[in-house]
């Protein structure tokens, strides 16, 4: 097929060429099919009859036909873009995301690859690569909204939330009829907490006529973060009734009747809906990884593993179905039997995916096996150097082998900050302001109970993002604590290779900020910020006992280094903080912290906020 000229289509193999298309787009699979395997025995040396058959084949659910046909025509046209977009459509459509993207950077030179490659790592999760490609179109094409809009999407992916947003703008001034650039742009301010020009956005998409399960999803978001978590449960469940397949507008729901809904039945199951969903779609990959993973987020990994096995022989051969059925196992405490299939998953996932080491590396910290832990935690940063939870595991796999390099990761008494804030002087001090703040905060603790997948135990977070919010006292708050972190990391040395100390720059950029308030007996366990660089928590309103000066007690204290319970770890904290009004406690991101319980009736409030260098 290679040493083949590509000839082109006669003017009458081309008529049957279209008519063909207009089968194939009049739902006809199988008569196109017919029709087109006919057209490529009378022109075999015409890469277009190829391509036509691989198509149909595609539509037709055929995908070895599909992928033959889209080879022996690129083999005839190797610098055909329509054929190298077409295949990697294709590709992209079938989840080879990988081949899609190799396909592409070889292919000839051009805008339309270019935005492919662009569109294809952005799925992948290889934003810096897509970043560089919608880069490279706009360069050449300033105008391009697809271009602009799949920007926001990789910079979002990198955490650059404002850029993300300007792309994403930027998108709807050029196409400003898009409803889904509306979308983007909406879930762009919503993340930056401008809560009420999102669902501007938002309604303006709706006003556009746009029926995508992803804008209800995000409506009912956006109402969550304004405070109206009755009317986003109402809109939750209304989108799910009618999109019992949209994975992600189950998500939300069981998550909204986890927090929101013990109200209204505190004996209802919060995954209820979820359940049936998955229930009666049990070929549908997307909702079943979702609801199976979020069985494993509120521990429950009895009833994961016995939805895997119901599931049966496809889940045991797709490594995401087997990475979740080793992690309940691992849950379960069935250690050789989760050690069986990590082992299987390393050659699969192990040279890619450091969420996956991070997984095995926990599994093996509850083993016992440190020399394990501490390579899984290596191979995750040779994959990413700034992976939070992976230094956090090769820190914790040097203490407990004795390797002294666990103290130039830490060095809790130099790395751990306790300043205090320069707070705004409106109140006739600092005690009258962090009193109006908490009033602010406490209107905002709507949730009756924890999140889902978080580190609160007995208590409330906030919804979405906390600074950006149309409230002068919270963008005050944020802009003193922004301070007193840049002067409390100015005066730390730069140290080449540190994972933290290496990355000081002079501004900072907020990827996450949130409130907590803890109830009697409540607490943070033991956790890292993988999302982070900088860390924090600042004490708002706390308890007598945390106030208490006299005797040894620690309650409601802050406790750095002692890895989490689940870890099985017998290792006590490295340093211990006492909260105080006003102070704000400031860490690397991947050092563990968590709380001391406290059983004071009055509640413990805090801000914490995840940061980037900028």
């Amino acid at each position: 097929m290679a040493q083949q000229r590509n000839r082109p289509l006669s003017t009458a193999q081309a008529a049957r060429f279209a008519a063909t298309m207009a089968l194939l787009r009049a739902g006809r699979v199988a008569e196109a099919v017919a029709q087109a395997q006919s057209l490529v025995v009378e022109a075999p040396a015409a890469a277009d009859a190829r391509q036509l058959l691989a198509m149909c084949a595609a539509e037709g659910g055929d995908p070895t036909l599909a992928e033959a046909a889209f080879r022996e025509a690129l083999a005839l046209a190797p610098d055909a873009p329509v054929i190298v977009l077409n295949f990697a459509g294709w590709l992209r459509r079938v989840g080879r995301l990988q081949e899609c993207v190799g396909l592409l950077e070889q292919g000839p030179a051009g805008l339309d690859i270019e935005l492919q490659l662009g569109l294809a790592c952005v799925q992948l999760g290889e934003h810096r690569r897509a970043r560089a490609a919608f880069e490279a179109v706009l360069a050449r094409q300033s105008n391009h909204p697809v271009a602009w809009s799949g920007l926001g999407g990789a910079l979002r992916g990198l955490g650059e939330g404002e850029a993300a947003a300007d792309a994403f703008a930027s998108a709807t001034r050029l196409a400003p009829s898009d409803a889904t650039g509306w979308i983007n742009l909406g879930t762009a301010l919503r993340v930056l907490g401008r809560s009420a020009e999102a669902l501007d956005c938002l309604r303006r998409a709706e006003s556009l006529g746009s029926a995508a399960p992803e804008l209800q999803d995000a409506l009912n978001g956006v109402l969550l973060d304004l405070g109206e978590p009755a009317q986003a449960l109402a809109g939750a469940r209304q989108l799910v009734a009618r999109r019992p397949d949209f994975a992600a507008g189950q998500e939300t729901l069981a998550h909204l009747l986890w927090e929101h809904g013990c109200d209204e039945d505190p004996s209802a199951d919060p995954f209820a809906a979820f359940r049936t969903a998955a229930r009666t779609q049990p070929g549908h990959r997307e909702l079943q990884l979702r609801f199976v993973r979020m069985l494993l987020s509120a521990r429950r990994p009895d009833e994961a593993r016995a939805w895997l096995e119901w599931l049966g022989a496809p889940s045991r051969a797709d490594p995401a179905f087997v990475w979740l059925a080793a992690d309940a196992l691992d849950m379960l405490g069935r250690m050789d039997e989760a050690s069986a299939l990590y082992a299987r998953l390393l050659p699969v996932l192990g040279g890619a995916t450091p969420s996956f080491l991070n997984a095995y590396a926990r599994h093996a910290f509850r083993r016992g096996l440190f020399d394990l832990a501490r390579d899984c935690a290596s191979r995750a940063l040779e994959i990413d150097p700034r992976d939070q939870e992976a230094w956090s595991h090769l820190g914790t796999a040097w203490r407990l082998l004795g390797d002294e390099r666990e103290h130039w990761l830490f060095d809790y008494e130099r790395l751990v900050g306790y300043p205090e804030v320069e707070l705004p002087d409106r109140f006739g001090g600092n005690d009258g302001y962090l009193r109006a703040l908490a009033s602010s905060l406490e209107a905002l603790h709507l949730a009756t109970r924890e999140p889902v997948n978080q580190s609160v135990r007995h208590g409330s977070q906030t919804a979405g993002r906390l600074f950006g919010r149309d409230d002068p006292l919270i963008r005050e708050t944020a802009a003193a604590l922004e301070a007193a972190s840049l002067r409390w990391l100015a005066g730390l040395r730069e140290v080449p290779g540190h994972p933290f100390l290496s990355r000081r720059r002079q501004g900072l950029r907020c990827v996450g900020s949130w409130s907590v308030r803890l109830a009697a007996s409540g607490h943070h366990a033991n956790h890292i910020h993988n999302e982070g660089w900088l860390s924090s928590a600042f004490y708002v309103a706390l308890p007598p006992s945390v106030m208490a000066l006299a005797g040894t007690s620690h309650s409601g204290w802050i406790q750095f280094g002692q890895p989490m319970e689940e870890l099985g770890l017998a290792l006590p904290p490295r340093r211990m903080l006492r909260p105080q009004p006003g102070r704000l406690a400031l860490f690397p991101s991947f050092i563990w912290h968590g709380t001391v319980p406290f059983e004071d009736p009055q509640p413990r409030l805090t801000i914490a906020f995840d940061m980037q260098p900028a």
